[in-house]
C-alpha cells in the first residue's frame, strides 16, 4: 500500500519536487536548489516504503537536504570555481610589467602591463631601472604599485 495524501501518491509530489527544483537550478544555477532536487529525487524512492506517513517523508527530506547541502555545496564551489569574480584591475595583480620609464624613490616611472602603459611606484621606495621586468603588487587607483622580480 503506498502512501495516500487525499487521492495524490506521495511519489508525485516527489516527482513534482524534483522537477520544480531542477528547472529553477537550471534558471538561475547559483548553487542552491539543486541540493534540493537531489533529496526530492531520493525521497521518489523513499516513498514507495509502505506505511511510511508523508510528515516523517518531509523530516527525512529536510535532514537529507541539509546533509547533502553541509557536505557537497563546498566541493561544488571549489569545483566551479563560483564566489567572487576577479575585476579587470584585481585580474592585473601578480602579472608581470616591464618598466618603461625609470621608477625613481620619490618620482613615479611607468611600466607596460597587459598592452597598456601604467604610472608606476614601487612597493619599498627602491628605484627599478627602465628595462627591468618587475610583479605588479596592487593597483592604487591609476598607479601600479610593482616590486622587482
Amino acid at each position: 500500500m503506498l502512501t495516500k495524501i487525499g487521492y495524490i501518491n506521495a511519489y508525485w509530489i516527489w516527482v513534482f519536487l524534483t522537477v520544480l527544483f531542477t528547472v529553477i537550478e537550471v534558471f538561475t544555477f547559483g548553487l542552491v536548489t539543486v541540493w534540493f532536487a537531489l533529496a526530492s529525487f531520493i525521497m521518489i524512492f523513499l516513498a514507495f516504503i509502505p506505511k511510511f506517513p508523508f510528515m516523517y517523508q518531509i523530516m527525512v527530506f529536510l535532514a537529507l537536504s541539509a546533509v547533502i547541502l553541509i557536505y557537497t555545496r563546498p566541493i561544488a564551489i571549489k569545483k566551479f570555481k563560483m564566489g567572487r569574480v576577479k575585476t579587470n584591475v584585481e585580474s592585473l595583480v601578480g602579472m608581470n610589467a616591464l618598466v618603461t620609464k625609470k621608477i625613481g624613490e620619490f618620482d613615479k616611472g611607468e611600466v607596460k602591463l597587459n598592452g597598456q602603459i601604467w604610472s608606476a611606484h614601487s612597493e619599498d621606495g627602491s628605484i627599478i631601472e627602465e628595462g627591468t621586468k618587475c610583479e605588479v603588487v596592487r593597483i592604487e587607483g591609476v598607479h601600479a604599485i610593482v616590486k622587482k622580480n
